[in-house]
Protein backbone atom coordinates (compact mmCIF):
# COMPACT_ATOMS: atom_id res chain seq x y z
CA UNK A 1 0.00 0.00 0.00
CA UNK A 2 1.05 3.55 -1.18
CA UNK A 3 1.14 6.21 1.53
CA UNK A 4 2.53 9.49 1.92
CA UNK A 5 6.07 9.31 3.89
CA UNK A 6 5.64 11.42 6.92
CA UNK A 7 2.23 9.33 8.05
CA UNK A 8 4.00 6.03 7.71
CA UNK A 9 7.55 7.41 9.36
CA UNK A 10 4.34 8.42 12.33
CA UNK A 11 3.43 5.05 12.19
CA UNK A 12 7.03 3.74 12.92
CA UNK A 13 7.86 6.31 15.66
CA UNK A 14 4.62 5.06 17.32
CA UNK A 15 5.74 1.28 16.61
CA UNK A 16 9.36 2.33 17.97
CA UNK A 17 7.99 3.69 21.32
CA UNK A 18 5.18 1.01 22.23
CA UNK A 19 6.39 -1.79 24.41
CA UNK A 20 5.46 -4.29 22.46
CA UNK A 21 8.46 -3.58 19.82
CA UNK A 22 10.59 -6.69 19.48
CA UNK A 23 12.76 -5.86 16.73
CA UNK A 24 13.44 -2.54 14.14
CA UNK A 25 16.08 -2.63 11.35
CA UNK A 26 17.39 0.69 9.53
CA UNK A 27 19.00 0.23 5.97
CA UNK A 28 19.56 1.48 2.78
CA UNK A 29 18.88 4.92 1.43
CA UNK A 30 16.77 7.10 -0.20
CA UNK A 31 17.47 8.36 -4.09
CA UNK A 32 19.46 11.34 -4.04
CA UNK A 33 20.23 10.69 -0.34
CA UNK A 34 23.10 9.56 2.38
CA UNK A 35 22.41 8.76 5.85
CA UNK A 36 25.03 9.16 8.22
CA UNK A 37 25.24 5.61 9.06
CA UNK A 38 24.51 2.34 6.71
CA UNK A 39 22.48 0.69 9.27
CA UNK A 40 20.14 1.14 12.66
CA UNK A 41 19.09 -1.40 15.01
CA UNK A 42 16.50 -0.44 17.68
CA UNK A 43 15.56 -3.08 20.22
CA UNK A 44 14.21 -3.19 24.07
CA UNK A 45 16.83 -4.93 26.51
CA UNK A 46 16.48 -5.21 30.29
CA UNK A 47 19.12 -4.22 32.17
CA UNK A 48 19.91 -3.83 35.94
CA UNK A 49 18.02 -0.46 36.26
CA UNK A 50 14.59 -1.48 34.28
CA UNK A 51 13.96 -1.83 30.46
CA UNK A 52 15.88 0.35 28.30
CA UNK A 53 15.61 1.21 24.51
CA UNK A 54 18.30 -0.15 22.84
CA UNK A 55 20.00 1.65 18.86
CA UNK A 56 23.02 0.34 17.75
CA UNK A 57 24.02 2.12 14.66
CA UNK A 58 26.84 1.13 12.66
CA UNK A 59 29.02 3.73 10.46
CA UNK A 60 30.70 0.93 8.26
CA UNK A 61 33.43 0.69 10.36
CA UNK A 62 32.28 -0.20 13.77
CA UNK A 63 29.03 0.02 15.49
CA UNK A 64 28.14 1.81 18.18
CA UNK A 65 25.31 1.07 20.91
CA UNK A 66 23.16 3.48 23.02
CA UNK A 67 20.92 2.59 26.12
CA UNK A 68 18.15 5.31 26.35
CA UNK A 69 15.67 5.27 28.93
CA UNK A 70 12.04 5.58 27.80
CA UNK A 71 9.96 8.39 27.83
CA UNK A 72 11.41 11.41 25.87
CA UNK A 73 15.16 10.39 25.94
CA UNK A 74 14.20 7.43 23.66
CA UNK A 75 11.82 9.65 21.46
CA UNK A 76 14.54 11.93 20.82
CA UNK A 77 16.83 8.85 19.63
CA UNK A 78 13.87 7.64 17.53
CA UNK A 79 13.11 10.71 16.19
CA UNK A 80 16.85 11.44 14.85
CA UNK A 81 16.81 7.71 13.67
CA UNK A 82 13.30 8.95 11.15
CA UNK A 83 15.14 11.80 10.17
CA UNK A 84 17.86 9.91 8.00
CA UNK A 85 16.95 9.27 4.51
CA UNK A 86 16.57 5.30 5.12
CA UNK A 87 15.74 3.60 2.21
CA UNK A 88 14.04 1.01 4.62
CA UNK A 89 12.36 -0.20 8.02
CA UNK A 90 11.41 -3.37 9.17
CA UNK A 91 9.86 -3.34 12.25
CA UNK A 92 8.71 -5.97 14.61
CA UNK A 93 6.08 -6.06 17.37
CA UNK A 94 4.15 -8.66 19.62
CA UNK A 95 1.22 -8.18 17.09
CA UNK A 96 2.28 -7.34 13.47
CA UNK A 97 5.30 -7.08 11.03
CA UNK A 98 5.47 -3.97 8.67
CA UNK A 99 7.73 -3.19 6.10
CA UNK A 100 8.26 0.08 4.63
CA UNK A 101 10.13 1.26 1.85
CA UNK A 102 11.02 4.67 0.50
CA UNK A 103 9.83 4.40 -3.46
CA UNK A 104 12.04 7.00 -6.20
CA UNK A 105 9.37 9.55 -6.18
CA UNK A 106 9.51 9.89 -2.54
CA UNK A 107 6.62 7.82 -1.07
CA UNK A 108 6.28 5.02 1.47
CA UNK A 109 5.24 1.47 0.23
CA UNK A 110 3.78 -0.56 3.32
CA UNK A 111 3.38 -3.68 4.17
CA UNK A 112 1.67 -5.27 7.38
CA UNK A 113 1.32 -8.96 8.03
CA UNK A 114 0.84 -10.51 11.42
CA UNK A 115 3.51 -11.75 13.62
CA UNK A 116 4.54 -15.02 14.18
CA UNK A 117 4.47 -15.32 17.75
CA UNK A 118 5.21 -12.22 20.87
CA UNK A 119 8.51 -12.17 22.18
CA UNK A 120 9.12 -10.43 25.49
CA UNK A 121 12.52 -7.88 25.96
CA UNK A 122 15.49 -9.77 25.61
CA UNK A 123 18.20 -9.59 27.64
CA UNK A 124 20.88 -7.41 27.37
CA UNK A 125 23.28 -10.19 27.61
CA UNK A 126 22.47 -13.07 24.78
CA UNK A 127 22.77 -16.57 26.24
CA UNK A 128 25.52 -18.01 23.91
CA UNK A 129 24.52 -20.86 21.79
CA UNK A 130 26.19 -24.37 22.27
CA UNK A 131 25.74 -27.41 20.47
CA UNK A 132 25.90 -29.18 23.49
CA UNK A 133 23.38 -27.68 26.08
CA UNK A 134 25.46 -26.92 29.25
CA UNK A 135 22.77 -29.10 31.36
CA UNK A 136 23.30 -31.81 29.30
CA UNK A 137 23.85 -35.27 31.72
CA UNK A 138 27.49 -35.48 30.36
CA UNK A 139 28.50 -32.36 32.35
CA UNK A 140 27.01 -33.64 35.58
CA UNK A 141 28.95 -36.81 34.85
CA UNK A 142 32.25 -35.70 34.28
CA UNK A 143 32.12 -32.73 36.56
CA UNK A 144 32.86 -29.91 33.79
CA UNK A 145 33.50 -26.45 34.33
CA UNK A 146 32.84 -23.67 31.97
CA UNK A 147 36.39 -24.24 30.72
CA UNK A 148 35.67 -27.63 30.52
CA UNK A 149 32.19 -26.64 28.39
CA UNK A 150 33.95 -24.15 26.51
CA UNK A 151 36.17 -26.99 25.00
CA UNK A 152 33.76 -29.36 24.47
CA UNK A 153 31.83 -26.65 21.82
CA UNK A 154 34.71 -25.80 20.40
CA UNK A 155 35.63 -29.68 19.97
CA UNK A 156 31.88 -29.88 18.51
CA UNK A 157 31.96 -27.52 16.20
CA UNK A 158 35.24 -28.36 14.42
CA UNK A 159 33.59 -31.81 14.39
CA UNK A 160 30.24 -30.17 12.68
CA UNK A 161 32.66 -27.97 10.19
CA UNK A 162 34.40 -31.34 9.13
CA UNK A 163 31.71 -33.72 8.78
CA UNK A 164 28.99 -31.76 6.87
CA UNK A 165 26.93 -32.67 6.02
CA UNK A 166 26.38 -35.56 8.39
CA UNK A 167 25.41 -38.73 7.23
CA UNK A 168 22.69 -41.15 8.08
CA UNK A 169 25.17 -43.66 9.84
CA UNK A 170 28.58 -42.88 11.12
CA UNK A 171 31.43 -45.15 12.81
CA UNK A 172 33.80 -43.26 15.30
CA UNK A 173 36.75 -44.67 16.79
CA UNK A 174 38.62 -41.96 19.51
CA UNK A 175 41.93 -43.61 19.59
CA UNK A 176 43.93 -42.68 23.02
CA UNK A 177 40.46 -42.01 24.87
CA UNK A 178 41.67 -40.87 27.92
CA UNK A 179 38.53 -40.27 30.32
CA UNK A 180 36.73 -39.69 27.02
CA UNK A 181 34.79 -36.54 27.81
CA UNK A 182 35.24 -35.67 24.50
CA UNK A 183 34.19 -39.58 23.19
CA UNK A 184 30.65 -39.37 24.93
CA UNK A 185 30.31 -35.34 23.48
CA UNK A 186 30.83 -36.61 20.27
CA UNK A 187 28.33 -39.60 20.53
CA UNK A 188 25.56 -37.50 21.79
CA UNK A 189 25.95 -34.71 19.38
CA UNK A 190 26.03 -36.70 16.65
CA UNK A 191 23.36 -39.26 18.00
CA UNK A 192 20.97 -35.73 18.87
CA UNK A 193 21.44 -34.71 15.41
CA UNK A 194 19.34 -37.77 14.22
CA UNK A 195 22.42 -39.87 13.64
CA UNK A 196 22.74 -43.65 13.66
CA UNK A 197 26.31 -44.08 15.43
CA UNK A 198 28.51 -46.25 17.18
CA UNK A 199 31.32 -45.23 18.96
CA UNK A 200 34.54 -47.03 20.23
CA UNK A 201 37.16 -45.21 22.40
CA UNK A 202 40.32 -47.15 22.94
CA UNK A 203 42.80 -46.41 25.55
CA UNK A 204 46.06 -48.30 26.91
CA UNK A 205 45.22 -48.79 30.50
CA UNK A 206 42.44 -50.73 31.74
CA UNK A 207 41.28 -48.50 34.47
CA UNK A 208 40.42 -45.99 32.57
CA UNK A 209 38.35 -48.93 29.97
CA UNK A 210 36.36 -50.15 32.98
CA UNK A 211 35.58 -46.14 34.04
CA UNK A 212 34.56 -45.19 31.00
CA UNK A 213 32.19 -47.88 30.00
CA UNK A 214 30.63 -47.20 33.94
CA UNK A 215 30.18 -43.96 32.63
CA UNK A 216 28.90 -44.84 29.24
CA UNK A 217 26.75 -47.07 31.50
CA UNK A 218 25.19 -44.46 33.68
CA UNK A 219 24.57 -42.24 30.41
CA UNK A 220 22.43 -44.91 29.17
CA UNK A 221 24.67 -45.14 25.90
CA UNK A 222 26.32 -48.59 26.56
CA UNK A 223 25.25 -50.19 23.63
CA UNK A 224 26.54 -47.85 21.25
CA UNK A 225 29.29 -46.16 23.07
CA UNK A 226 31.83 -49.15 24.15
CA UNK A 227 35.60 -48.97 25.29
CA UNK A 228 38.62 -51.27 24.41
CA UNK A 229 42.09 -51.64 26.49
CA UNK A 230 45.14 -51.95 24.19
CA UNK A 231 47.48 -49.96 22.14
CA UNK A 232 46.68 -47.30 19.64
CA UNK A 233 48.33 -49.97 16.63
CA UNK A 234 46.85 -53.22 17.83
CA UNK A 235 43.77 -52.25 19.54
CA UNK A 236 40.47 -54.51 18.07
CA UNK A 237 37.68 -52.89 16.37
CA UNK A 238 35.21 -54.73 14.96
CA UNK A 239 34.14 -51.90 12.30
CA UNK A 240 35.99 -50.00 10.37
CA UNK A 241 35.25 -46.36 11.01
CA UNK A 242 34.13 -43.33 9.08
CA UNK A 243 35.60 -40.48 11.73
CA UNK A 244 39.03 -41.06 13.28
CA UNK A 245 39.66 -39.11 16.90
CA UNK A 246 43.16 -38.13 18.35
CA UNK A 247 42.66 -35.40 20.79
CA UNK A 248 44.39 -36.81 23.83
CA UNK A 249 47.10 -38.92 22.24
CA UNK A 250 50.72 -37.72 23.22
CA UNK A 251 54.40 -38.10 21.61
CA UNK A 252 54.87 -40.90 19.04
CA UNK A 253 50.85 -41.76 19.35
CA UNK A 254 49.79 -39.03 17.29
CA UNK A 255 51.42 -40.80 14.33
CA UNK A 256 50.69 -44.35 15.50
CA UNK A 257 47.25 -42.66 15.31
CA UNK A 258 47.06 -41.34 12.10
CA UNK A 259 48.89 -44.56 10.52
CA UNK A 260 45.92 -46.47 11.91
CA UNK A 261 43.44 -44.49 10.47
CA UNK A 262 44.95 -44.40 6.61
CA UNK A 263 45.23 -47.95 7.25
CA UNK A 264 41.37 -48.02 7.75
CA UNK A 265 40.70 -45.37 5.08
CA UNK A 266 39.11 -43.23 7.43
CA UNK A 267 37.01 -40.31 5.34
CA UNK A 268 37.51 -37.84 8.18
CA UNK A 269 40.42 -37.68 10.32
CA UNK A 270 40.20 -35.04 13.78
CA UNK A 271 43.60 -35.14 15.17
CA UNK A 272 45.59 -32.65 18.31
CA UNK A 273 48.68 -33.36 16.83
CA UNK A 274 51.35 -33.78 19.92
CA UNK A 275 53.84 -33.65 21.25
CA UNK A 276 57.48 -32.93 20.32
CA UNK A 277 58.81 -34.91 23.72
CA UNK A 278 60.50 -37.53 20.96
CA UNK A 279 62.27 -34.40 18.96
CA UNK A 280 63.30 -33.17 22.26
CA UNK A 281 64.69 -36.25 23.35
CA UNK A 282 67.12 -36.56 19.87
CA UNK A 283 68.05 -33.45 20.13
CA UNK A 284 69.22 -33.60 23.98
CA UNK A 285 70.86 -36.72 23.02
CA UNK A 286 73.32 -34.79 20.74
CA UNK A 287 75.36 -33.62 23.23
CA UNK A 288 74.62 -30.20 22.38
CA UNK A 289 73.92 -27.50 25.61
CA UNK A 290 70.10 -26.90 25.84
CA UNK A 291 71.09 -23.42 27.15
CA UNK A 292 73.97 -21.32 25.21
CA UNK A 293 74.79 -17.97 27.41
CA UNK A 294 74.93 -15.44 23.93
CA UNK A 295 77.45 -12.24 25.04
CA UNK A 296 77.47 -9.01 22.45
CA UNK A 297 80.63 -10.20 21.28
CA UNK A 298 79.05 -13.83 19.98
CA UNK A 299 76.24 -12.22 18.78
CA UNK A 300 78.14 -9.47 16.51
CA UNK A 301 80.13 -12.55 15.45
CA UNK A 302 76.98 -14.34 14.30
CA UNK A 303 76.19 -11.48 12.42
CA UNK A 304 79.32 -11.40 10.75
CA UNK A 305 79.50 -15.15 10.17
CA UNK A 306 76.70 -15.82 7.86
CA UNK A 307 77.90 -19.53 7.35
CA UNK A 308 77.46 -20.93 10.17
CA UNK A 309 77.80 -24.75 10.63
CA UNK A 310 73.94 -26.48 11.93
CA UNK A 311 75.54 -27.47 15.18
CA UNK A 312 75.76 -23.36 15.86
CA UNK A 313 72.09 -22.89 14.59
CA UNK A 314 70.75 -25.86 17.18
CA UNK A 315 73.14 -23.92 19.99
CA UNK A 316 71.71 -20.67 18.90
CA UNK A 317 68.10 -22.32 18.53
CA UNK A 318 67.97 -23.96 21.94
CA UNK A 319 69.62 -21.23 23.59
CA UNK A 320 65.84 -19.81 25.24
CA UNK A 321 63.46 -21.68 26.79
CA UNK A 322 61.09 -19.99 24.98
CA UNK A 323 62.56 -20.37 21.26
CA UNK A 324 63.98 -23.86 22.34
CA UNK A 325 59.75 -25.03 23.14
CA UNK A 326 58.29 -23.37 19.64
CA UNK A 327 61.26 -24.67 17.53
CA UNK A 328 60.57 -27.91 19.01
CA UNK A 329 57.02 -28.16 18.52
CA UNK A 330 57.64 -26.60 14.51
CA UNK A 331 60.24 -29.79 14.05
CA UNK A 332 57.56 -31.90 15.26
CA UNK A 333 55.14 -31.53 12.13
CA UNK A 334 58.06 -30.57 9.83
CA UNK A 335 59.43 -34.30 10.55
CA UNK A 336 55.99 -36.28 10.38
CA UNK A 337 55.76 -33.99 6.54
CA UNK A 338 59.86 -35.17 5.45
CA UNK A 339 58.74 -38.88 6.23
CA UNK A 340 55.39 -38.83 4.33
CA UNK A 341 57.50 -37.16 1.49
CA UNK A 342 59.70 -40.22 1.06
CA UNK A 343 59.33 -42.44 -1.71
CA UNK A 344 58.13 -45.54 -0.11
CA UNK A 345 55.53 -43.71 2.08
CA UNK A 346 54.20 -42.27 -1.63
CA UNK A 347 50.63 -44.67 -2.02
CA UNK A 348 49.81 -43.63 2.16
CA UNK A 349 50.42 -39.97 1.65
CA UNK A 350 47.99 -39.71 -1.22
CA UNK A 351 45.80 -41.95 0.57
CA UNK A 352 45.93 -39.47 3.59
CA UNK A 353 45.18 -36.59 1.31
CA UNK A 354 42.05 -38.14 -0.18
CA UNK A 355 40.47 -39.85 3.10
CA UNK A 356 41.44 -37.20 5.75
CA UNK A 357 40.76 -33.73 6.33
CA UNK A 358 42.40 -32.16 9.41
CA UNK A 359 41.26 -29.58 11.17
CA UNK A 360 43.06 -26.97 13.16
CA UNK A 361 42.91 -23.65 15.37
CA UNK A 362 40.11 -25.24 17.59
CA UNK A 363 42.23 -27.30 20.40
CA UNK A 364 43.26 -24.74 23.31
CA UNK A 365 46.50 -23.81 24.26
CA UNK A 366 48.19 -26.56 26.80
CA UNK A 367 45.92 -29.55 26.50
Amino acid sequence: MVRPLDDALAEVRALLLDPGLTRAVAAGRRRGQVPSVVRAEVRPVTLKGGTRLQIVTNDGARPHTRNVVPGPEAGAAVDALLAEPFGNWHVETADATVQLRVTKKGEAQVHRAAADRPAEPEAHDRAKEYLLEPGDPLFDAIGGNAAKRRQVDAFLRALAASVSPLPERLRVVDLGCGNAYLTFAAYRYLAGQGVDVDVVGVDVREDQRRRNTELAERLGCADRVRFVAGTIADAEVDFQPDLVLALHACDTATDEALARAVRWEAQWVLAAPCCHHDIAAQLRGTGLPSRTRCSPGRASSASASRTSSPTRCVRVCSACAVTRSRWWSSSTPATRRATCCSAPAARTRRRLRRSARSTRGWWPSGA
